[in-house]
């Protein structure tokens, strides 16, 4: 079925098809069946593993259907900073402005009457939550989960779109279980629901293209709307269709939709999950979401967020904040230089880049990040010539630059992630500063292997012969 007046751009389908056209070499595709449980996760740890970051495209998953249609699984789509650079038509270093400049102008999204979305609809009798899409991402998950769903629900009152990230298990027939534990701007919405005396509308897309993911998890004020800052990325509207019972605007080119209520007072068990912070977690709000309407495509895509501390789960909600805190403290403070929340800080950590030129400076500046970003719990302030993006240099800079009697302090009782094991049983959290800049006392220069030099060593190497397993 074609649709000649949307825009291919928006579709997740036409994006898959040209990135394989374009960049086959940075996609796995596995055409041998997959396990639905841990089949796709244990894909991707390996790769990792191997020092590898490349999406996987599963064309068959065994027992994964929507109906009797076979589902291929797209996964590891974010793990990739230059990945994500391809899609806003940039280099990696451009990532942080790129965004912060795109979404600076956000485009209200166009309505549509119809789209991909609605070329399957099911109604009450016929909504079986058994035939939505789900994988297990870990053993040690309580069940598959709905790992790339977007709820969307608009203010009762200026009807202003919010759109999230919501981890979800099937509960019943028609009911997902899911936890609404950062208590965002959805939280706040349902709490305005709940003084009505009435269920929050809403509406989980499942994936999505790419463009619109990374929308989802931007940091934005309650009053704008993620779906405009998707149409800003996108560089037109975010084309939309209504849902069919509750009229919430949803892309017409989404694989799965979800349509429903959250009773602000019903709960159910969910949890545990393998979480960001590498932990398997049941902290949770419980909540429960009833599905009245099933929304997809006659051909599904299940576009998958892979779990845990992956790059994946990490990069699609830490790019959005690092270009935000980057935009905060460049505009504040001229001489921070760089920003990177490293993989292995899973959001906690933050490296800063700057040039020090004067006491106290780091500190002011690291000071300001630990206000602003309520998940950082420690920040190491480096030289302009220290790559943020290294761990390696980060901790050498540390080694050698870092006095802990005077390069360290620690602020106590504030609020942080409530996903983190170590935070208190009232969700607060003690952070740190860590001066690991040269300062202006500092005596000693770095040692430096010439431009030349490494030119040479690279064609000699090139002209090596090598063994079995890379070894010249």
């Amino acid at each position: 079925m074609t649709y000649p007046g949307l825009s291919v751009r928006q579709d997740p389908h036409a994006f898959l098809d040209s990135y394989l056209a374009e960049h086959p070499d940075d996609v796995v595709v596995v055409d041998d069946a997959v396990a639905a449980d841990e089949g796709v996760t244990g894909l991707i740890y390996e790769l990792t593993a191997a020092g590898r970051d490349e999406m996987v495209l599963c064309r068959k998953v065994d027992g994964l259907s929507a109906g009797e249609i076979g589902v291929p699984v797209l996964s590891n789509v974010f793990a990739s900073r230059r990945r994500i650079a391809r899609m806003l038509g940039c280099e990696p270093a451009r990532l942080h402005a790129t965004y912060q400049q795109r979404t600076a102008t956000p485009l209200p999204p166009r309505v549509v009457d119809d789209g991909p979305v609605l070329e399957v609809v099911r109604r009450g009798d016929d909504v079986d939550l058994g035939t939505v899409p789900m994988l297990r991402h870990f053993a040690s998950d309580r069940a598959p989960y709905i790992t790339s769903g977007i709820i969307v629900g608009e203010d009762p009152d200026s009807g202003v779109g919010n759109m999230s990230y919501h981890r979800s298990m099937v509960h019943a027939r028609t009911e997902l279980a899911t936890s609404l534990h950062s208590r965002g701007d959805l939280w706040r919405m349902l709490g305005r629901y709940a003084e009505r005396g009435e269920p929050m509308p809403v509406a989980m897309v499942i994936g999505g293209h790419p463009l619109f993911m990374l929308a989802a998890s931007a940091r934005v004020g309650y009053d704008v709307d993620e779906r405009a800052l998707a149409g800003a990325l996108f560089g037109e509207p975010l084309e939309v269709v209504r849902t069919p019972r509750h009229g919430i605007g949803v892309p017409a080119w989404a694989d799965i939709v979800l349509e429903g209520t959250i009773d602000p007072d019903a709960r159910a068990d969910e949890g545990p999950f393998g979480e960001f912070s590498g932990y398997s977690s049941n902290r949770s709000t419980h909540n429960v979401l009833h599905v009245d309407t099933i929304l997809r495509r006659a051909e599904p895509l299940l576009i998958d967020v892979e779990g845990g501390n992956t790059a994946e789960h990490l990069n699609l909600a830490r790019i959005p904040r690092e270009a935000e805190m980057a935009a905060k403290l460049m505009g504040r403070f001229p001489d921070v230089t760089a920003l990177h929340y490293p993989t292995s800080g899973t959001h906690f950590h933050c490296y800063v880049g700057l040039r020090h030129r004067r006491p106290g400076q780091a500190r002011q500046v690291m000071l300001g990040l630990l206000g602003w970003d309520p998940y950082v719990k420690t920040v190491i302030a480096v030289d302009e010539d220290v790559d943020v993006t290294d761990d390696a240099e980060v901790l050498w800079a540390l080694a050698t630059h870092f006095q802990p009697h005077r390069d360290l302090f620690v602020v106590d009782g504030l609020p942080g992630s409530p996903l983190d094991p170590s935070s208190g049983s009232d969700g607060t959290t003690s952070r740190m500063g860590l001066d690991a800049t040269r300062g202006p006392d500092f005596h000693g220069d770095r040692i430096v292997v010439s431009a030349d030099a490494r030119a040479t060593a690279r064609r000699l190497l090139d002209q090596v012969p090598r063994r079995a397993g890379g070894a010249a």
